[in-house]
């Protein structure tokens, strides 16, 4: 609101997280949180497996950049550039929902209106 700093919400949603969302792994938490009804603890260790990686590599902007990456889960375009062979916005979804074994309302309704059942990975 007026003038000030453009990510100073940002930065206190951030740091209210604790696990800073998509920069790291704070999203994909959550959403096992939600769609699985998963404590904290027990929704990381499941993020974890899943990516092969510790629990503490989680909260780890710079690793979980590198392990977004190679799994094609997206990014921030602020804190890297998104390459034209990386994978964007809903084809990141179409990858988080097939790792996470969970499905999301907007890849689902994508996949009806489009009549597909997977988008390919580049």
């Amino acid at each position: 609101m007026g003038t000030g700093d453009p990510l100073g919400m940002e930065a206190a949603h951030t740091q209210a997280s604790g696990m800073h969302g998509m920069r790291a792994a704070g999203d994909l938490v959550a959403r096992m949180q939600m769609t699985r009804r998963m404590r904290l603890k027990e929704a990381k260790q499941y993020v974890a497996d899943k990516l092969h990686c510790t629990t503490r590599d989680l909260s780890d902007p710079i690793a979980m950049e590198l392990l977004r990456a190679e799994h094609g889960l997206g990014q921030l375009p602020f804190t890297s550039a998104v390459q034209p062979d990386e994978p964007g916005m809903i084809e990141a979804k179409f990858n988080i929902s097939e790792l996470l074994d969970i499905p999301i309302n907007s890849v689902e309704r994508f996949k009806n209106h489009a009549h597909v059942e997977r988008v390919a990975r580049g």
